[in-house]
């Protein structure tokens, strides 16, 4: 079966979080026969950034950032039996869903895959008018990255046929237990870029108990924060390439996940951080969010905060063995319930019953 997808980027994960859920989701499902075309714009930059060449498990079109050129490679999703386009891409993205529906084939499943299912519901509960709400009834179903029945029930209510959540995971090739790197060196990390989003949250969980504790260290990494008031025990390195996450969890004592605000208001949405920092086998605190539980155990998988104080204790109370432990588990627990191959399996089922379904009925 062939899928045209159109998304963000699938070569640079530069101001591209989902490059990593693309990369191990559609590389899961390419291992399973499906043949993957994915588009994605030359834009902001991430050309200029990339950091892997085209894969031979996914043709990859790149595209000028041109209407133009928009229309030229969508006119391609007539040649696929299913069509999707993500959330995000980053040009003319509502141009770029109508020009996909216009050209797929009537019988094609027709996805909107949402990387960011919270920001978008809020842009459709403010206008009644929006696009993609015109469009769901046209769009045989609405895939997220995250969220629960929360999401489910809201994309529901605005009109969609039926929304599946497919959720973050682990990609055990791309994230693992490498060797330390004095490069990365410290008690806590935090890796993420500086985002409207995530930025008094990070304030909160993590340069509040870097002032707490003087005597730890801590790093942070991710584009942005070079313009941020840090205290004197906080090491800031900028943008960490993808090359460098697997040393840059397992070289601290522990790494901390700081979720945006959409995303821990909604729960049930594990960033991608979470199951790269147990892939790699690093010992995770995370904010808390609702639906912890059904990734990671709290206190023996992972670690929960419910604000910077939280941070700092069980950061006081941490030894390395202690890390290393809750690390190993948290490995053990993701590579048997929480890789793409998982997922892969989830979404293969509903790609074959739909389709299944609708030849059945000619």
């Amino acid at each position: 079966m062939k899928i045209a997808f159109y998304g963000s980027s699938l070569v640079s994960a530069y101001w591209n979080g989902a490059a990593t859920y693309y990369r191990g989701l559609l590389r899961a499902l390419a291992e399973k026969g499906y043949n993957i075309t994915f588009y994605e714009p030359d834009v902001y930059d991430r050309q200029m950034n990339r950091d892997m060449d085209p894969p031979d498990w996914c043709r990859v079109v790149v595209y000028e950032g041109t209407v133009d050129a928009l229309k030229a490679v969508t006119s391609e999703a007539a040649e696929a039996d299913i069509v999707v386009k993500a959330s995000g891409v980053g040009f003319e993205d509502d141009r770029l869903l109508e020009e996909v529906l216009r050209n797929a084939r009537p019988h094609a499943l027709k996805i909107f895959w949402d990387v960011d299912a919270p920001a978008t519901l809020a842009e459709l509960r403010a206008d009644p008018d929006h696009p993609l709400r015109r469009a769901l009834s046209a769009l045989d179903l609405v895939m997220t990255y995250g969220g629960g029945d929360p999401v489910v029930s809201a994309y529901r209510s605005v009109g969609a046929a039926e929304c599946v959540p497919i959720y973050n995971a682990l990609d055990p090739q791309t994230h693992h237990p490498v060797p330390k790197d004095h490069r990365f060196a410290a008690d806590l990390g935090f890796l993420g870029n500086r985002l409207p989003d995530r930025e008094a949250r990070v304030e909160h969980f993590f340069l509040e108990p870097a002032s707490r504790l003087p005597n730890r260290t801590f790093l942070l990494g991710g584009s942005g924060w070079h313009d941020k008031p840090i205290s004197s025990n906080v090491r800031y390195i900028g943008h960490a390439p993808t090359r460098d996450h697997n040393a840059f969890n397992v070289t601290p004592m522990a790494v901390l996940n700081i979720s945006r605000a959409s995303m821990a208001e909604n729960g049930f949405s594990p960033a991608t951080r979470v199951f790269e920092a147990a892939g790699a086998g690093a010992c995770l605190i995370t904010d808390y969010w609702e639906g912890i539980d059904v990734f990671l155990k709290s206190g023996e998988e992972v670690l929960v905060a419910r604000d910077g104080q939280d941070v700092a204790a069980l950061l006081s109370g941490l030894s390395r063995q202690a890390a290393r432990e809750i690390g190993e588990r948290a490995r053990r627990r993701v590579l048997a319930e929480h890789t793409y191959v998982n997922r892969a399996e989830a979404v293969d089922r509903i790609f074959r019953a739909r389709l299944g379904g609708r030849e059945a009925a000619e």
